[in-house]
């Protein structure tokens, strides 16, 4: 997600607090609802973990990964897409989000805690290039 009301692009990103107590930086993520698209399921996510409303501008890659819930190993795979805002305040009321904060751009990429979404993010700067 980016602040398109900003003069440098700006990531929305969520902080969550770990098993061990600390607090991980991430992009917004979630699940499908029945009948849902990926881009449909990316907007909605993002407005209720960070209070921001996105419109999709592009797709910025999937990630699969593996997690223990209740003594079992789940697969998920995640689609990302580039998101601009479009309306909407930043909040962090979602209960499973600790914080959120507007990143800029260069320095999202060294706060986020996972190498496959720092990865993601060092295509944006290409991707705003061709969407102009």
């Amino acid at each position: 997600m980016l602040d398109s009301a900003s003069p440098d692009a700006s990531a929305a990103l969520i902080g969550r607090i770990d098993r061990r107590g600390r607090l991980l930086w991430s992009l917004p993520k979630g699940h499908l609802e029945e009948g849902e698209s990926p881009e449909a399921a990316a907007v909605r996510e993002v407005a209720e973990e960070t209070g921001i409303t996105g419109e999709v501008v592009a797709p910025l890659g999937s990630i699969d990964f593996w997690f223990v819930a209740d003594g079992h190993r789940v697969h998920k795979t995640v689609h990302h897409y580039l998101l601009v805002r479009v309306g909407g305040e930043l909040s962090d009321a979602d209960i499973e989000v600790s914080e959120v904060a507007w990143v800029p751009l260069p320095e999202a990429r060294d706060r986020l805690a996972y190498a496959d979404e720092r990865a993601l993010v060092e295509k944006v700067p290409a991707l705003l290039a061709d969407s102009a």
